[in-house]
């Protein structure tokens, strides 16, 4: 689909996503499990860095990018980390879409 002529490219890359995944497994390991309420964060925080715009000649524009570090993710994380533990887990299925409409209302568009 495009828009105007221009389209999103994403150039991440399986291996990246791999060794994203390694390091996040042993984050959980080693906080025994609370690496995990802030995992989401970072694991679409990759291919969101790695994407851009691209006209109809396939000649980048602009790339997006979203800040996101510790310090803003952990007020949230802890609100999610209570409802978990209240709802017995379920909040669970509401805390990732959260953290995407997060994400994607800090994008920006920073041109090449």
């Amino acid at each position: 689909m495009t828009f105007n002529g221009y389209k999103l490219k994403c150039e991440y890359s399986v291996s990246e996503a791999i060794g994203s995944i390694i390091i996040w497994i042993l984050i959980s390991i080693l906080t025994l499990g609370l690496g995990l309420f802030v995992m989401p964060y970072y694991i679409l925080k990759g291919p969101i860095n790695r994407s851009f715009l691209v006209d109809a000649n396939g000649m980048k524009i602009a790339k997006l990018h979203v800040d996101v570090d510790l310090a803003s993710i952990v007020g949230h994380a802890v609100i999610w980390v209570l409802l978990a533990i209240v709802t017995l887990g379920f909040a669970m299925f509401v805390y990732y879409p959260a953290v995407v409409k997060r994400l994607l209302n800090g994008v920006e568009m920073r041109e090449m």
